[in-house]
């Protein structure tokens, strides 16, 4: 069961996007403000609402480590702000002055990915908060963007119905006509998984568009083979464009928002639907699952924010730490180990552990030596 617990109504024009981090929710609007809520109790952080944008606040999204959040909005900047205090770190702003459409960190916090509605796609070096590399879609606006796990490479969606997948270099390896009427959203679940037959890991893709559906796409990526983007199949649940779309951080739940003011929670291994919400009284522009709780986050045009939280027995988004008493560590997962990081306030080293595969044999041979010398911790 999917079940509503709170709504936040303090955006005064449309949501266009909501993002979890470990301890914090972040909603932007239409209204050129950013909102950050504690998820202990959904009160509003003091520092909140975030201002600096002369225009509406397209996007928002948290670093790996959760201390740094970046928005970005028809101003034609990226904004990055510490999410400790609410101070402006840096306003990056995009080369063409273009509408900023889209922002995203990579799984590392080196780079940070603005796109914006010329098409235009920039790399922004986060140490030097300077600009790195930059690029252009053929056709189109810039919509989506979403990072592989381990950041080789990244996927831009574009509205004339491209999926772009580039390296950290920003060269172009693949381009797919994936959406007729255009993309509005892409993303790849955390979990790679490996196809057994070859040992080649992939990733799972979702995308969605203004044709009403949804694709899963497995993207397949070795160095010698280059790579390759397999279409899984089309989920059909929608009546009207499909707005958003994200995975669950275990990857076995997608959701799903529409012009038709439904969200859709599917399996991602049958593709069955398990819930449809329909609380919201217009457009569903944003959804995001929290990383380590079990909870959802859906934003609309009717300005408001609703969070549901899921039956513990149910599949669902990082419920590892619940049975972190019951398995023994040297059977934890890559997952069970981020979950316990974070429960430690450790979880700047999220990144970090998934990258080298840590799961809870690896965790227990660690040693000073291996931290200090392999980890760099």
């Amino acid at each position: 069961m999917a079940t509503l617990i709170h709504t936040l109504a303090d955006h005064s024009d449309d949501v266009n996007y909501c993002a979890f981090s470990s301890s914090c929710l972040a909603t932007c609007s239409l209204d050129k403000t950013i909102r950050v809520y504690s998820l202990n109790d959904f009160t509003e952080l003091p520092y909140s609402p975030l201002k600096g944008h002369t225009y509406a606040v397209h996007c928002c999204c948290f670093s790996p480590s959760g201390h740094v959040l970046a928005s970005c909005s028809t101003d034609g900047t990226t904004m990055v702000w510490d999410t400790r205090d609410g101070r402006m770190l840096a306003v990056l702003e995009q080369p063409s002055g273009s509408p900023v459409r889209v922002c995203r960190f990579s799984p590392e916090s080196t780079y940070l990915v603005s796109g914006a509605a010329d098409g235009s796609v920039v790399l922004w070096n986060m140490q030097s908060l300077k600009l790195y590399r930059s690029g252009n879609v053929k056709d189109g606006s810039l919509v989506a963007c979403a990072f592989s796990p381990n950041g080789n490479f990244f996927v831009t969606g574009s509205s004339c119905g491209d999926l772009t997948i580039w390296d950290d270099k920003m060269r172009c390896l693949y381009n797919e006509k994936a959406h007729d009427l255009g993309v509005t959203c892409c993303d790849i679940s955390s979990q790679p998984i490996s196809d057994g037959e070859h040992g080649f890991r992939y990733f799972q893709m979702a995308s969605c568009g203004q044709d009403n559906q949804i694709k899963l796409w497995l993207i397949l990526f070795a160095d010698f083979l280059g790579v390759e983007l397999k279409y899984k199949c089309t989920l059909n649940g929608h009546s009207a464009p499909v707005l958003a779309c994200a995975f669950s951080y275990d990857g076995q739940m997608l959701v799903s928002g529409s012009v038709d003011k439904c969200v859709m929670i599917y399996e991602t291994s049958t593709g069955n639907t398990l819930h449809t919400l329909s609380q919201h009284t217009r457009y569903v522009t944003t959804c995001a699952f929290a990383p380590y709780s079990p909870l959802l986050a859906t934003g609309s045009m009717d300005k408001t924010v609703n969070i549901w939280q899921f039956d513990l027995k149910q599949p669902c988004a990082g419920n590892t730490v619940e049975n972190e008493s019951e398995v023994a560590v040297e059977d934890w997962s890559e997952d069970d180990v981020s979950a316990w990081l974070c429960a430690q306030d450790l979880a700047d080293f999220v990144g970090l552990f998934k990258m080298n595969n840590i799961d809870g044999k690896e965790l227990l041979n660690l040693t000073k030596e291996s931290l200090t010398n392999e980890l760099r911790i």
